[in-house]
Protein backbone atom coordinates (compact mmCIF):
# COMPACT_ATOMS: atom_id res chain seq x y z
CA UNK A 1 0.00 0.00 0.00
CA UNK A 2 2.82 2.43 0.81
CA UNK A 3 4.15 2.00 -2.73
CA UNK A 4 1.17 4.09 -3.88
CA UNK A 5 2.39 6.97 -1.73
CA UNK A 6 6.15 7.01 -2.22
CA UNK A 7 6.46 10.72 -3.14
CA UNK A 8 4.55 11.89 -0.06
CA UNK A 9 6.37 9.41 2.16
CA UNK A 10 9.73 10.63 0.83
CA UNK A 11 8.78 14.29 1.32
CA UNK A 12 7.62 13.53 4.88
CA UNK A 13 10.99 11.95 5.65
CA UNK A 14 12.85 14.93 4.15
CA UNK A 15 10.71 17.34 6.20
CA UNK A 16 11.42 15.40 9.39
CA UNK A 17 15.16 15.35 8.64
CA UNK A 18 15.09 19.12 8.13
CA UNK A 19 13.38 19.47 11.51
CA UNK A 20 15.93 17.20 13.19
CA UNK A 21 18.82 19.22 11.75
CA UNK A 22 17.24 22.45 12.98
CA UNK A 23 16.91 20.90 16.45
CA UNK A 24 20.57 19.90 16.36
CA UNK A 25 21.41 23.49 15.40
CA UNK A 26 19.65 24.67 18.56
CA UNK A 27 21.63 22.20 20.67
CA UNK A 28 24.92 23.40 19.16
CA UNK A 29 23.90 27.04 19.60
CA UNK A 30 23.15 26.43 23.30
CA UNK A 31 26.79 25.49 23.78
CA UNK A 32 28.21 28.16 21.51
CA UNK A 33 26.22 31.01 23.10
CA UNK A 34 26.09 29.52 26.62
CA UNK A 35 22.32 29.33 26.90
CA UNK A 36 21.59 26.56 29.39
CA UNK A 37 18.29 24.70 29.15
CA UNK A 38 15.52 25.44 29.90
CA UNK A 39 16.30 29.08 28.98
CA UNK A 40 15.14 30.08 25.52
CA UNK A 41 16.60 33.56 25.37
CA UNK A 42 20.06 34.99 25.43
CA UNK A 43 22.38 35.95 22.61
CA UNK A 44 20.49 37.28 19.55
CA UNK A 45 22.12 34.64 17.32
CA UNK A 46 20.83 31.91 19.61
CA UNK A 47 17.36 33.48 19.57
CA UNK A 48 17.29 33.38 15.75
CA UNK A 49 18.36 29.73 15.65
CA UNK A 50 15.80 28.82 18.29
CA UNK A 51 12.99 30.72 16.52
CA UNK A 52 13.72 28.95 13.24
CA UNK A 53 13.32 25.57 14.95
CA UNK A 54 10.16 26.61 16.80
CA UNK A 55 8.55 28.18 13.74
CA UNK A 56 9.37 25.07 11.72
CA UNK A 57 7.66 22.93 14.37
CA UNK A 58 4.60 25.18 14.17
CA UNK A 59 4.54 24.84 10.39
CA UNK A 60 5.20 21.10 10.44
CA UNK A 61 1.96 20.54 12.38
CA UNK A 62 0.01 22.03 9.45
CA UNK A 63 2.15 20.70 6.63
CA UNK A 64 2.17 16.95 7.33
CA UNK A 65 -1.61 16.45 7.55
CA UNK A 66 -2.18 18.74 4.55
CA UNK A 67 0.37 16.74 2.54
CA UNK A 68 -1.22 13.39 3.34
CA UNK A 69 -4.81 14.53 2.95
CA UNK A 70 -3.94 15.96 -0.45
CA UNK A 71 -2.15 12.73 -1.39
CA UNK A 72 -5.21 10.70 -0.42
CA UNK A 73 -7.82 12.90 -2.08
CA UNK A 74 -6.05 14.45 -5.08
CA UNK A 75 -3.17 12.13 -5.81
CA UNK A 76 0.24 11.36 -4.47
CA UNK A 77 2.39 12.56 -7.36
CA UNK A 78 0.88 16.06 -7.13
CA UNK A 79 1.01 16.15 -3.35
CA UNK A 80 4.62 14.96 -3.33
CA UNK A 81 5.68 17.53 -5.92
CA UNK A 82 3.95 20.42 -4.16
CA UNK A 83 5.11 19.14 -0.78
CA UNK A 84 8.74 19.13 -1.89
CA UNK A 85 8.59 22.92 -1.93
CA UNK A 86 8.07 22.94 1.86
CA UNK A 87 11.47 21.60 3.00
CA UNK A 88 13.20 23.75 0.38
CA UNK A 89 11.36 26.77 1.77
CA UNK A 90 12.25 25.85 5.35
CA UNK A 91 15.95 25.49 4.49
CA UNK A 92 15.91 28.87 2.73
CA UNK A 93 14.02 30.32 5.71
CA UNK A 94 16.63 28.98 8.15
CA UNK A 95 19.64 30.21 6.19
CA UNK A 96 18.08 33.64 5.76
CA UNK A 97 16.88 33.98 9.35
CA UNK A 98 20.24 32.88 10.77
CA UNK A 99 21.95 35.71 8.91
CA UNK A 100 19.31 38.43 9.19
CA UNK A 101 15.81 37.98 10.62
CA UNK A 102 14.46 40.66 8.29
CA UNK A 103 15.31 38.52 5.23
CA UNK A 104 13.38 35.39 6.24
CA UNK A 105 10.33 36.27 4.12
CA UNK A 106 10.94 34.34 0.87
CA UNK A 107 11.56 31.01 2.61
CA UNK A 108 8.56 31.55 4.87
CA UNK A 109 6.33 32.35 1.89
CA UNK A 110 7.49 29.25 -0.01
CA UNK A 111 6.75 26.90 2.85
CA UNK A 112 3.42 28.47 3.81
CA UNK A 113 2.32 28.61 0.15
CA UNK A 114 3.11 24.91 -0.23
CA UNK A 115 1.03 24.09 2.83
CA UNK A 116 -1.88 26.25 1.68
CA UNK A 117 -1.93 24.70 -1.80
CA UNK A 118 -1.90 21.23 -0.25
CA UNK A 119 -4.69 22.16 2.16
CA UNK A 120 -6.84 23.69 -0.58
CA UNK A 121 -6.21 20.62 -2.73
CA UNK A 122 -7.26 18.37 0.15
CA UNK A 123 -10.48 20.31 0.69
CA UNK A 124 -11.33 20.23 -3.02
CA UNK A 125 -10.48 16.54 -3.22
CA UNK A 126 -12.59 15.73 -0.19
CA UNK A 127 -15.58 17.71 -1.49
CA UNK A 128 -15.23 16.07 -4.90
CA UNK A 129 -15.11 12.63 -3.29
CA UNK A 130 -18.11 13.37 -1.06
CA UNK A 131 -20.17 14.60 -4.01
CA UNK A 132 -19.32 11.51 -6.05
CA UNK A 133 -20.42 9.16 -3.26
Amino acid sequence: MLTHYLPSAAVTIVALIVFLVLGANVARARGRYRVAAPAVDGHPAFARIYRVQQNTLEQLVLFVPALWLCALTVGDPWAGLIGLVWPIGRILYAWSYYRDAEKRGPGFVLSVASTMVLLIGAVIGLVRTALAA
